[in-house]
């Protein structure tokens, strides 16, 4: 069995990320961090956890599929999974098999920012473990044969996604949202895009992304900051530096309205509402986090649900979320609901936007918000790998290591008056992408005017 797994384009809660942040405030009993850049431009984070006998260490590089060049996009997909196809040391059978061997598990996920390779290992074994992992960074040999099984196997799971409405909205309405933008293409790169890109593609990519200077390397568990600095760091250090290609990042934005409608044979509407969003530095994220979280990131608890769920009983699945990336990403409501009653729900999610800007939310309200996002996430964060990610993003989205220590004054100092102007500024009901998968004769939706899909 491989020890990998398949990434999918994730979209994130506006809450989740807020989350990383309470497992670090000592009150949570977060071992400390030590934080040190080598001379290579690496950045290393390294956290004692002794609970059990076992590391997780996780490489996060600045690689993710914004980066594709136009035309090729899945090449960095490609690149990442093809790291753990074979090495200049070991096929592809005797990574896996020493994998096994050490009962460790390594896998590697994309998405549109970052690509980031994942090692947990018992202690025991980490040496030979941390060899085997840097092996596949800096050593892939992208065998010929495995690549193009690896092209095949993503067409065809491409393929299969188109069958599921949920997946072929979003597609619809980040091509249409995202103009000439890195972050409109799926991560995974399409049917057409990955039959260009050649296994040269992939070389260059690696050669020219995969590098410690755009890296954060995170190691958390039964290991501590002497052992690393004696056994790990030479290691690390002998990764070479390298300067690393300018970015030229679009966020150029259609503004709607604008209207998608894709014509299924479902039983199920599947819909998305949105707008333009913020990047994760906007200093106006934990505003917005605390009014998402009423308007319908809260779910039972917030008003989309209460509205279209719970007091019509329209949708069983509806929620809003800011995508908050290093660029901006999307603002979206997702709602699934019967074909007949796709146009009721569409008018009552918008109406709830307005209604945010309208006047201000209840005290209740607020109150509710602020204790969920500082009560409920140090629950989520009591593993190795919920802690290594969050080092990982921390550093990546420069919070500092005093974050953890602001997170709750940074929710709690949220006003009324926060919220309202938040919800003023931000969000676009007037001017939403919609993007509608159904079908459209039993949705009533053929004759709105808006441009048809495939």
């Amino acid at each position: 069995m491989k020890n990998r797994s398949i990434s999918k384009v994730l979209v994130t809660i506006f809450a989740l990320w807020i989350g990383f942040g309470l497992q670090g405030h000592p009150s949570y009993g977060m071992p400390p961090v030590k934080r040190s850049v080598l001379a290579n431009g690496l950045v290393l984070l390294v956290s004692e956890e002794h609970s059990l006998p076992l590391v997780t260490i996780e490489l996060l590089i600045d690689a993710g599929s914004r980066r594709d060049p136009a035309g090729e996009e899945g090449l960095a997909y490609l690149t990442a999974h093809g790291l753990l196809l074979g090495t200049e040391k070991h096929s592809e059978v005797e990574i896996n098999e020493k994998l096994d061997y050490m009962g460790a598990s390594l896998a590697v996920s994309v998405g549109r920012d970052y690509t980031s390779l994942k090692l947990r290992v018992l202690k025991k074994d980490l040496t030979e473990g941390l060899e085997l992992f840097l092996e596949t960074i800096t050593e892939p040999s992208f065998p010929e044969e495995k690549f193009h099984r690896e092209v095949r196997e993503t067409v065809a799971a491409i393929q299969s996604s188109e069958e599921r409405p949920e997946v072929v909205a979003e597609r619809a309405f980040r091509r249409k949202l995202f103009l000439n933008s890195p972050y409109s293409h799926p991560v995974e790169g399409t049917k057409e895009s990955l039959g260009r890109i050649k296994r040269e593609d992939v070389v260059k990519f690696r050669s020219a992304c995969y590098r410690p200077n755009i890296s954060i390397f995170s190691i958390v568990g039964d290991v501590t900051v002497k052992e690393v600095e004696e056994g790990i760091v030479a290691k690390l250090r002998a990764w070479h530096h390298a300067s690393v290609a300018a970015e030229h990042f679009s966020s150029t934005f259609a503004r709607g309205p604008e209207t998608i409608e894709i014509d299924r044979d479902i039983s199920q509407a599947n819909i998305i509402i949105g707008h333009q969003g913020i990047r994760r530095d906007n200093p106006d994220f934990y505003a917005l986090t605390v009014m998402n979280y009423i308007l319908g990131g809260g779910g039972f608890g917030s008003r989309l649900v209460d509205e279209i769920r719970v007091k019509r009983g329209l949708a069983y699945s509806v929620a809003s979320f800011f995508e908050a990336g290093k660029y901006p990403g999307s603002f979206q409501i997702v709602v699934q609901t019967k074909n007949a009653s796709a146009r009721e729900a569409i008018s009552l999610a918008l109406e709830q936007m307005k209604r945010m800007q309208q006047k201000l939310v209840s005290q209740q309200e607020l109150e509710r918000a602020k204790k969920y996002l500082t009560g409920s996430f140090p629950l989520r964060l009591d593993t190795q790998r919920e802690l290594v990610d969050f080092l990982g993003r921390m550093e990546y989205y420069g919070l500092g290591l005093d974050y953890p220590e602001r997170y709750r004054s940074l929710i709690n100092s949220v006003g009324r008056e926060e919220v309202l102007r938040v919800a003023r500024d931000y969000l676009q009901p007037d001017k939403c992408v919609l993007a509608v998968v159904a079908n459209l004769k039993e949705a009533n939706m053929a004759a709105s005017g808006g441009s048809r899909g495939d």
